[in-house]
């Protein structure tokens, strides 16, 4: 095994680079066309992982949904739905959030040691815990993945996550969708945080494929000597 999985990040993201709005409302950057292709990349996945952030602001459900992608994973002996994955500080979390609803795959929550006891009482058996040390870390997580069997993994979000993964260097692939429009609000939440990240202006990230799905974009890029053209997120998939 490797000793860590062979991950995707995904996000899309306005023209200027925000993944929502300050409406409250839910602000719908994917067409259906993308929506498709994100549901193949998690049926190609062993887990999907997402911050704690998003689960209380979104309530995902991070499942595979085609009928025939799910009928596909369970004749190969896997779960219909990938393993679901979230990193947190806090043991604030729902146990009726949709992350931990009982069967397909399961879930797993990453914590700080100080809260495991509490997150464990709270979500009743719900969800795999695990005392991640004081602050859980990335590389830490991916670690843990790949001794449970995690060959690939998906991450769909937050800020947070995707910048711990993309400052680490832990990211193989990204994909960045483009929806046709502005958010331009003060406060926007947007796709990273601020600080230095491994690909700036003197060190470009390897684009490999460009798809237009309905009216937004894919942009596909190659983030370790890795990178799997063929893989999650492929063209044939």
């Amino acid at each position: 095994m490797p000793d860590r999985p062979y991950t995707v990040l995904s996000w899309a993201a306005s023209l200027d680079g925000c993944l929502d709005d300050t409406s409250g409302r839910r602000l719908v950057l994917s067409s259906p066309e993308d929506l498709d292709r994100v549901d193949a990349v998690r049926a190609a996945c062993d887990a999907v992982l997402v911050g704690a952030g998003t689960v209380r602001a979104d309530d995902p459900r991070l499942q595979v949904r085609e009928p025939r992608r799910r009928a596909a994973r369970t004749a190969s002996g896997r779960p219909a739905t990938p393993h679901r994955v979230t990193v947190t500080r806090h043991a604030d979390l729902s146990p009726t959030a949709a992350l931990f609803a009982p069967g397909e795959g399961g879930a797993s929550v990453y914590c700080p040691l100080a809260v495991a006891r509490e997150t464990r009482t709270r979500l009743a058996g719900r969800a795999r815990v695990v005392a991640a040390g004081r602050h859980p870390s990335m590389d830490w997580v991916l670690a843990d993945l790949a001794e449970q069997g995690v060959r690939r993994l998906l991450v769909e979000g937050g800020q947070q996550v995707h910048t711990q993964l993309l400052a680490g260097s832990l990211a193989d692939e990204l994909h960045v969708v483009v929806a046709p429009f502005f958010v331009a609000e003060p406060g926007a939440h947007r796709v990273v945080a601020d600080g230095r990240l491994p690909w700036h202006r003197d060190r470009r990230a390897d684009l490999r494929e460009v798809r237009r799905l309905g009216d937004v974009v894919l942009l596909r890029y190659a983030l370790s000597d890795r990178f799997d053209l063929d893989g999650p997120g492929g063209a044939d998939r």
